[in-house]
């Protein structure tokens, strides 16, 4: 029975970490670091999202998903379980280093998190001081994607529920015969005691903080006051006659940030 149970979390949690929305969502802003990085190298909104970059790296490094794998492939199926007394079972130095992947992914998710809520609310702020318009705006929609996917996609409590069926599978390995392969290091028997947080909790802190601080600054309305509507006939007036003279003008101009730079 634990088997089952840690064969069907692993299998959740690969499919979670390696769906299309986090390598999607990684793809563009690599993208847009990348057109920035000549322009906002010192740029606070800029660096934050590098913070985030490096959160996604890492992630990818510790190649979790390829470990979650290895493990289900040693995971026997049902069908083998039910026709045999006995059954093999994945070692403990397999089962060890899978959890501390699962504890050091835990730690970089709540990381990526947290580099998300930083970035979006300093986004936000140079916003309202109408300094690179286009990059802030765009940088705002990338952020509250990425936070969504990773928050209400279950990311990191799918991997702390895994970690409890490791704990479990773990504990009676060892107790069956000790090959222990990690030394140094006490595996926690509640995740939470090692994150230090609670993750409920701080997700919920993390978005009222968001939606708080989207609330009171109300930029669209700074960086758009309404426009009257005589003023606005005569706008869609030249925007006809700007189109047509455009359209006869071959020459594109080179797209330019809009926004009023703040030392």
């Amino acid at each position: 029975r634990c088997l089952s149970v840690l064969r069907r979390r692993c299998d959740i949690a690969g499919k979670r970490l390696s769906g299309p929305g986090l390598a999607a969502e990684e793809r563009v802003l690599h993208s847009v670091l990348y057109v920035y990085h000549s322009r906002l190298l010192r740029h606070r909104p800029y660096l934050a999202l590098q913070q985030v970059e490096q959160c996604l790296k890492r992630l990818w490094k510790m190649n979790l998903v390829g470990c979650l794998e290895t493990l289900i492939e040693l995971i026997p199926k049902k069908n083998a379980s039910k026709a045999h007394a006995e059954c093999l079972v994945p070692s403990q130095p397999m089962l060890e280093t899978v959890a501390l992947k699962v504890l050091g992914g835990c730690k970089l998710v709540l990381r990526l998190l947290d580099c998300c809520c930083k970035a979006f609310l300093l986004s936000i702020k140079h916003l309202c001081s109408r300094e690179f318009i286009l990059l802030n705006t765009l940088a705002l929609g990338l952020l509250s994607r990425l936070w969504s996917v990773v928050q209400y996609r279950c990311v990191l409590q799918t991997l702390t529920s895994l970690y409890g069926g490791l704990s479990t599978a773990l504990q009676l390995v060892s107790e069956t015969q000790q090959t222990p392969y990690i030394k140094g290091f006490t595996f926690p028997s509640d995740i939470s005691d090692f994150l230090g947080v609670n993750i409920s909790s701080e997700a919920k802190k993390q978005k009222a903080l968001m939606l708080k601080t989207k609330k009171s600054a109300s930029w669209m309305k700074k960086l758009f006051p309404p426009v009257p509507e005589a003023v606005s006939k005569v706008g869609k007036k030249r925007k006809s006659k700007t189109c047509t003279s455009a359209m006869k003008n071959h020459s594109i101009p080179r797209a330019v940030d809009i926004g009023e730079t703040v030392v």
